[in-house]
């Protein structure tokens, strides 16, 4: 698993440590023996895992500003805590409403030792946050509207960003944005040995 990690990293400009290799490897593995039970994820082969959801993960990094970020509907933790890893030095709350999400991720943080994460169990309407983030992530969310909607409480007033993982580019949501949001940047991005579109939309208020 190690050599195929470093076989995909070694396709992007992404430079990790051993260490960081290593974590990412042992969060797969735990994602894969716990998926047995509680069905995190419909990915099944662990190899695949590494694409569709490290690799997937990390591609975004670069264009996160900030130290401080929330990941919406983190399901399993994904994004945040393949970026947690790679990104030592921010702090990611991983939010999700469902109780068997939140203990996995507890779980992770537990054997992996990571001290920049933290789950938590709420919906997100109902989550306040002290103090708001630099950054609200989502991936495999609702429409750009939704996430919106129910986030607009999230990041710092005026200078926080939406992070939306998205694949196709979703124009239709991008037309509709609603007053006093503007697209700040849509990125392409490359996700080795993966043959699908994937995008980042990352919008501010303006």
């Amino acid at each position: 698993m190690l050599n195929k990690l470093e076989s995909l990293l070694a396709t992007t400009h992404i430079e990790l440590s051993q260490e960081q290799k290593q974590l990412l490897v042992d969060y797969v593995d735990m994602l894969n023996k716990w998926n047995k039970a509680y069905n995190l994820t419909s990915v099944r082969d662990p190899e695949q895992m590494l694409v569709r959801h490290i690799m997937d993960s990390i591609v975004v990094n670069p264009f996160l500003q900030g130290t401080r970020f929330i990941d919406v509907g983190t399901g399993p933790g994904l994004p945040g805590i393949p970026l947690a890893i790679v990104r030592p030095d921010s702090h990611f709350t991983l939010l999700d409403s469902l109780g068997k999400r939140v203990r996995f991720l507890r779980q992770v943080q537990h054997e992996l030792g990571l001290v920049n994460i933290e789950p938590v169990q709420s919906r997100v309407e109902e989550f306040i946050p002290q103090p708001p983030f630099d950054g609200v992530i989502s991936r495999a969310f609702a429409s750009l509207q939704d996430m919106l909607s129910w986030c607009n409480h999230l990041p710092k007033p005026n200078e926080g960003r939406f992070y939306a993982l998205k694949g196709v580019l979703p124009e239709d949501e991008l037309a509709q944005l609603p007053t006093g949001i503007v697209l700040d940047k849509a990125v392409p991005l490359q996700v080795a040995e993966l043959g699908e579109q994937r995008h980042l939309v990352i919008l501010k208020s303006n």
